[in-house]
């Protein structure tokens, strides 16, 4: 049996860590009480927000992980861009914000012109396809000090106050918009490298799964929902289209440890009972590496990027479908405090405390 705290992550550990970031955070907030710029607090929010008087501003940070360090192992760098936009743009979509810019810093070991290129190129294009600027960046040499590349980006939304989703109206019953995810986006690399290398050796990236290397498998891009979902709420300054009232952002920690972040209320839960099968590339990875439903789906998105509650649900739909999404109804609102998972592969019923 292979987990995530086998291939080094404690995940108990980085909550905690980011518990004590945040209380460190919320120190500052005074200081500008009553000024341009006084936060709101958005307890396991996706983002921070700032009160600009007619409008809210939003910030948010993230990166591409672990996942770059295959693309130095098959020298391939054109599709990270796209993954450090969904992890930045998709968080700032959460309440509802239409990200406007993002701005990136790179650290290296040793400096390449041809990476920084597809970096670059790379992130330009995904950008450019979202209508999102990137106003600046950083580049540093740090010899001896990083191996290899890291990659993390800032971005910066906007969203009219009367439209800032916060979960506010949510109910048992309430059905849950599921949107597919085919691939792993950015999270839950090193657990899918320790097991491909436990399995495969040192070269697991060159090995192949249905006639293609698992390299370019890990590599695949992540989907970018920002636009999709601002055509249901619309842009800044737009009308909505439907009324969302929560989204959740599937990341670290998975549907578990995501889904509950819609819940402004303490007294809500979740039932996955309609969920997709994981992707096939996940699957696998569960059984070479006997990895338990539980760690899955804590760890990897399972085939679910984004979850949303919308007041109409079948417009909701139509309109991430016209979007070239697929989506589907995968579970409801409860009014117990846990989330259950009904395994599609197996019935098994997982439980999990909000």
């Amino acid at each position: 049996m292979t987990t995530y705290k086998d291939a080094g992550v404690d995940r108990n550990l980085g909550d905690k860590c980011s518990e004590i970031a945040y209380a460190a955070a919320k120190k500052t907030f005074a200081g500008r009480k009553g000024m341009i710029g006084e936060p709101l607090k958005m307890e396991g929010g996706f983002t921070g927000a700032l009160d600009m008087g007619k409008f809210l501003l939003v910030q948010n940070e993230d990166g591409v992980g672990t996942k770059i360090e295959i693309a130095q192992r098959m020298n391939r760098f054109d599709t990270l861009g796209y993954d450090l936009t969904a992890m930045v743009a998709d968080d700032a979509v959460c309440v509802g914000a239409e990200a406007i810019s993002i701005s990136n810093t790179i650290d290296a070991d040793s400096l390449s012109f041809s990476v920084i290129k597809e970096l670059m190129e790379g992130l330009s294009k995904a950008c450019r396809e979202q209508k999102i600027v990137i106003p600046g960046g950083e580049i540093a040499e740090l010899k001896g000090h990083v191996k290899g590349y890291t990659w993390n980006a800032t971005a910066v939304g906007i969203v009219g106050k009367n439209k800032l989703i916060k979960g506010a109206g949510i109910k048992a019953g309430d059905e849950i918009i599921g949107i597919v995810s085919p691939n792993f986006r950015s999270n839950g690399f090193t657990l899918l490298r320790a097991i491909l290398s436990k399995v495969y050796g040192k070269n697991w990236h060159l090995k192949t799964f249905r006639g293609k290397k698992w390299g370019d498998i890990a590599l695949e891009p992540c989907i970018i929902y920002h636009a999709a979902i601002l055509s249901l709420i619309g842009r800044f300054g737009e009308k909505a289209r439907v009324k969302v009232k929560g989204i959740a952002h599937i990341t670290g920690g998975g549907l578990p440890g995501n889904a509950p972040r819609m819940f402004s209320q303490k007294n809500l839960g979740v039932l996955f009972d309609r969920l997709p099968p994981p992707p096939p590339a996940m699957a696998e990875l569960q059984r070479i590496g006997n990895v338990p439903d539980y760690e899955a789906y804590e760890t990897w998105n399972m085939g679910v990027g984004m979850v949303l509650i919308a007041e109409n649900t079948k417009k909701a739909l139509e309109l991430l479908q016209k979007a070239g999404l697929k989506a589907s109804v995968i579970g409801r609102v409860t009014d117990t405090p846990n989330v259950i998972i009904a395994s599609p592969h197996n019935k098994q019923k997982l439980i999990f405390k909000v």
